[in-house]
């Protein structure tokens, strides 16, 4: 059993953890008429100096040539990280864009027993950092992160709504910070999509569900979030264990639909291309980012 276990974590680290996909999807959720839009979203890419390959594959996604990138968050799990994650984002920057932040942008990582994540599910804790910062935790240096993306024109979603123009469309968003670590502020968001837009979209982190049901309420057609990793460490044909927040593990990556007060959105939760850099494995769950078609509803 000890060399089935050691084959099975060289296999989740070694190989599974650097198999890099791209998944594509197709939402139907634009109003009649609208042409279709290609929306790339990159997440969780935890970013630790020396990656070259996660680098150059992230770098390649610009050969998609998008109408528009989101990034939700956790770009980062080394304090060194920011110059390389500009690098690999780079070529991306050239397409509009907006972006949120999630825990590991502002704080660094801190080694612990990966045991405690697999706990989550019987105790209902959410996570190997907890809902809030730990006294003494590492700051990282997101402020030139932001700087970086900001630079490039990609619009700050930090509590707050931003638009893109795209020929002749406009797109509307409404982001949130990191609802893991409860930096979360709806109030100052909320009242529903921007009328004057084509088209809105929610944006935000971790998929806590308080997050998606303002969303949803709200009436956002579409809600975008990363975090989960989409378990991360999965069990073939079952799935994920844990999703790192309150959503349900059915929904831990990919499509699905939000219900709340009435009203009905389209969830898509990335699993991201990386890894707390202390737990760098994965299984049954490849690192990946998504292109998502945009169509016209019936």
């Amino acid at each position: 059993m000890a060399a089935v276990g050691a084959v099975g974590l060289a296999y989740a680290a070694g190989f599974e953890a650097r198999s890099f996909r791209l998944r594509r999807v197709t939402v139907p959720v634009l109003p009649p008429g609208m042409r279709d839009l290609r929306v790339l979203q990159v997440s969780d890419i935890h970013m630790v100096s020396g990656q070259r390959k996660k680098r150059a594959w992230l770098q390649s996604l610009a050969g998609l040539r998008p109408d528009f990138v989101v990034n939700t968050g956790d770009n980062l799990s080394d304090t060194e990280g920011v110059p390389e994650v500009v690098d690999a984002l780079g070529p991306l920057m050239e397409f509009p864009g907006v972006y949120v932040f999630g825990s590991n942008d502002y704080y660094g990582p801190r080694l612990r027993n990966p045991g405690r994540y697999l706990l989550e599910k019987v105790q209902g804790r959410h996570g190997l950092n907890g809902n809030a910062p730990v006294v003494g935790a590492v700051h990282n240096p997101w402020e030139e992160l932001r700087d970086a993306f900001d630079a490039a024109g990609w619009v700050n979603l930090t509590n707050t709504r931003g638009r893109l123009k795209l020929d002749g469309l406009d797109v509307a968003f409404t982001g949130l910070d990191d609802p893991h670590i409860k930096r979360d502020r709806y109030e100052r968001v909320a009242g529903g999509p921007d009328t004057a837009a084509d088209f809105s979209i929610g944006v935000v982190h971790a998929p806590y569900l308080r997050s998606l049901d303002a969303f949803t309420t709200d009436g956002y057609p579409l809600i975008l979030a990363g975090h989960t990793h989409g378990g991360q460490l999965c069990i073939p044909f079952y799935g994920a264990l844990v999703t790192n927040c309150d959503l349900d593990t059915d929904r831990v990556k990919g499509l699905s639909t939000h219900r709340s007060g009435g009203n009905v959105s389209y969830l898509h939760v990335s699993a991201g291309c990386g890894t707390n850099r202390y737990t760098p494995v994965r299984f049954a769950c490849p690192p990946e980012a998504t292109l998502l078609t945009l169509t016209a509803r019936d």
